[in-house]
């Protein structure tokens, strides 16, 4: 089984990341990957994992009933899926994601006094969340 999983990781906001400072993506009728993303997670910080919220927002984009969702669950990780690196949260809107100890997650604006803290914290990994396939080099 896949995981998308990290473990006393931050991931840092994209290099090439459009906005100085966080903003919550906008609402829309259908509700996007990124809007998604933050609702799950800023509604509960430290108590899903990337895992969670990357099935919950296939789950609900693709209507999986939720007597369906423990084997869709294991069916959506029996192969390999983008984790939070790839995420419109941290390439577009200005969040970090911590995952603590645990692997659970929270997220972190850009500007805030938290995510200088964890950007500057030799104790846990960091990896950057992914450039836009847009940008050029």
């Amino acid at each position: 089984m896949h995981t998308t999983n990290y473990v006393d990781t931050f991931i840092e906001v994209a290099d090439d990341c459009p906005v100085d400072n966080a903003v919550e993506p906008p609402a829309r009728a259908d509700p996007t990957i990124a809007k998604l993303h933050y609702a799950l997670v800023s509604a509960a910080p430290y108590a899903l994992t990337s895992d969670d919220v990357v099935f919950e927002t296939y789950a609900r984009r693709a209507g999986v009933p939720e007597s369906d969702r423990p084997a869709a669950r294991e069916a959506f990780f029996a192969k390999g899926q983008p984790c939070l690196r790839s995420s419109p949260l941290g390439k577009r809107y200005g969040w970090g994601v911590h995952h603590d100890a645990q692997g659970r997650i929270a997220l972190y604006a850009r500007e805030s006094d938290g995510y200088a803290r964890l950007a500057a914290d030799g104790q846990i990994a960091h990896v950057r969340a992914m450039r836009s396939s847009r940008s050029r080099s």
